[in-house]
């Protein structure tokens, strides 16, 4: 299929000494709270500066303050066109991205640094019966394994302080530990077996590099069922103080550093994410060479008759990968976050293309997979902020009036939406848009009680009464319009409870998904007009309506499950066999709650002391079912 969409990166311009500015507002509103890196963009789409955030939100906030800006932080807004970000795990991550991608683009407003340091790594030497664990910086020559890499030279020392504590691994120098006669100081405070004077069996130390090989390698899972099982062999043997001394091994590695997924493996990959929703679609690329993540870019095709992130992705791929005489860095693998019908087909012609084979996957495991969770997690950022931007809500709001051949164009839209689960814990959703945008202040929420279970209609004309019932009585601005996820039945319930309270003065705005269900396939009802239907709405228009009733969706959802699993919050651990009143203790004692006991997995149920294999599992299974 053939979507006719052309690239075009996302652009708000900046015309200088005009009325155009950077939508700061909503391009804040749109952003996350978790760790990433951001890239700033002046009109020629020129990078200007690369910086990293704990809390994207709130870092990229700082730049557009009114004031307390110092002048070169206002030199650097004032040339802002664009803002991209990608999302990480963790601050770390995005601490290492961003130093690749300023080592690539080298950008005129961040610190160059003149001596371009790589970043520390922990080095396990091989090829001796007594390998030695190390700081190391720079190429990476010695035979052996390289773990990191790590954001500063401290948090390797830290890391090999904790490492020298629990598993013993020799840290000294080749040639003070081929010198001695009798075991050092670390010997004496337990920091060390002293190979050094044969106080330890080859075959017990290569155990322990074992162990320290698996905490590195971040393998939680399998060290610690190896160490539940030495300790539990211990005892039985009744070697109580190897046993405690295991045990303290399990406990401190309950702190080992998150997997770190910026640089992971040897891989020469291009990691593509789409997401699509309300007509609109984003395409991120995670560019991975030698298994560094050195850049990133999204992409907002022009996707006419696209109606799902699958078809967009479809004709993506062959205008990037097939272009021209092919990319000079081609990878030799597509990581792809959906699976499309012609994956197949495409890496044929590339082959073809380049010469070579450039393998098309989207089912991988391991930090690959987490590669595509950040390219995906991204891209579903980048294109909320596309959808929250100024420009693109007033085109929608413009081309809703046309739509309906208003003469004036809508301020304030509502849109109201019912969630359940088979009736229980109903809850009600109102959202409100205007020009700018969400306006998520002016969100509401109504608990729906004395209700038939899975009573819709009713469930919804008791949410319009209470909400405009409080407006006419100045608690709010009265809308504009009135936007209803339904047909024509919902449309007439609305219509009665407005009636009830003797207001005229809403545009009732039906949505109908029609017999296929299938986005873009809506028909619009005017409630007003004797339900007059409007079959083919213009399609910013229509993305508009699927964007606001999207999103009243999400929210009544949201409450929806608030209020379930409140009202569950007490009986969640009771009655699942194996956890009485003092494994409940520890579960929650453990996890801080019961909602974070429901998150868990069942390797992290078995870290819960006196929680094994068999009650975890049974713990997971029955928070699973509900």
């Amino acid at each position: 299929m053939a979507l006719g969409f052309h690239l075009r990166p996302f652009k708000q311009k900046t015309r200088y000494n005009s009325q155009m500015t950077f939508d700061s507002s909503n391009f804040i509103k749109s952003q996350t709270r978790r760790p990433g890196v951001y890239q700033m963009f002046d009109a020629d789409q020129q990078i200007l500066y690369v910086g990293k955030a704990r809390n994207l939100k709130n870092r990229l906030a700082t730049y557009f303050h009114s004031s307390g800006v110092n002048r070169k932080t206002a030199a650097l807004v004032s040339r802002i066109d664009s803002i991209d970000v990608t999302i990480t795990e963790t601050e770390t991550e995005a601490l290492i991205l961003e130093h690749n991608l300023i080592k690539q683009y080298r950008p005129p407003f961040n610190i160059l640094m003149r001596d371009d340091k790589s970043y520390p790594y922990i080095f396990l030497s091989d090829g001796d019966a007594w390998p030695r664990l190390s700081f190391h910086r720079g190429a990476k020559k010695k035979k052996g394994t390289y773990f990191g890499p790590f954001p500063n030279a401290s948090a390797v020392r830290e890391s090999l302080s904790f490492l020298q504590k629990t598993f013993l691994v020799r840290q000294c120098e080749d040639s003070f530990f081929k010198n001695r006669s009798r075991p050092c100081l670390q010997y004496q405070i337990e920091r060390c077996r002293a190979p050094c004077v044969g106080l330890v069996s080859e075959s017990d130390y290569s155990h322990d590099v074992n162990l320290t090989q698996m905490y590195l390698e971040g393998n939680e899972k399998k060290l610690l069922k190896h160490l539940e099982t030495d300790m539990d062999r211990k005892s039985e043997a009744l070697e109580f103080e190897s046993a405690a001394k295991i045990r303290d091994q399990i406990a401190a590695i309950r702190t080992v550093q998150s997997e770190q997924v910026i640089e992971k493996g040897r891989g020469h990959t291009d990691v593509v994410a789409a997401a699509f929703s309300s007509g609109e679609g984003c395409i991120h690329i995670l560019f991975v060479r030698q298994g560094r993540i050195l850049g990133s870019k999204s992409y907002y095709p022009k996707a006419r008759i696209a109606q799902n992130a699958s078809d967009l992705l479809s004709d993506f791929l062959p205008l990037i990968y097939l272009d021209g005489q092919g990319r000079p860095d081609m990878p030799n693998e597509i990581l792809i976050n959906i699976e499309i019908a012609d994956a197949s087909l495409l890496s044929a012609a590339i082959r073809q293309h380049v010469g070579r084979k450039v393998a098309i996957r989207s089912s991988v495991r391991g930090f690959r997979a987490k590669w595509l969770e950040l390219a995906e997690t991204t891209a579903e950022q980048n294109l909320s902020a596309k959808l929250t931007s100024a420009k693109t809500t007033t085109e929608r709001f413009e081309s809703l009036r046309k739509t309906l051949n208003w003469s004036i164009k809508p301020q304030r839209i509502e849109c109201f939406d019912v969630s359940h689960s088979s009736g229980e814990a109903t809850v009600a959703s109102c959202v409100v848009f205007d020009e700018s945008g969400a306006s998520k202040s002016n969100y509401r929420r109504f608990n729906i009680d004395n209700v038939v279970a899975g009573d819709d209609y009713t469930a919804l004309r008791q949410a319009v009464k209470r909400r405009f019932a409080r407006l006419k009585n100045g608690e709010g601005i009265v809308p504009d319009v009135l936007l209803i996820d339904g047909g024509v039945g919902q449309v007439n319930v609305v219509k009665d409870a407005l009636s009830d309270l003797d207001i005229n003065t809403v545009e009732i705005i039906g949505v109908s998904k029609g017999t296929s269900r299938k986005a873009g396939m809506e028909t619009i009802i005017l409630g007003n007009h004797e339900n007059r239907e409007i079959f083919e709405p213009e399609k910013p228009a229509l993305h508009l309506i699927q964007q606001i009733r999207d999103e009243a969706h999400r929210f009544a959802v949201s409450g929806h499950r608030q209020r379930r699993d409140k009202k569950r919050q007490i009986s969640l651990l009771q009655g699942i066999p194996g956890v009485g009143p003092a494994r409940r203790r520890e579960l929650i004692k453990y996890f801080g709650g019961a909602k974070e006991v429901r998150k868990a997995s069942i390797s992290d149920l078995m870290k819960v002391p006196n929680i094994n294999k068999k009650v975890a599992e049974a713990i997971y299974t029955a928070l699973y079912k509900n």
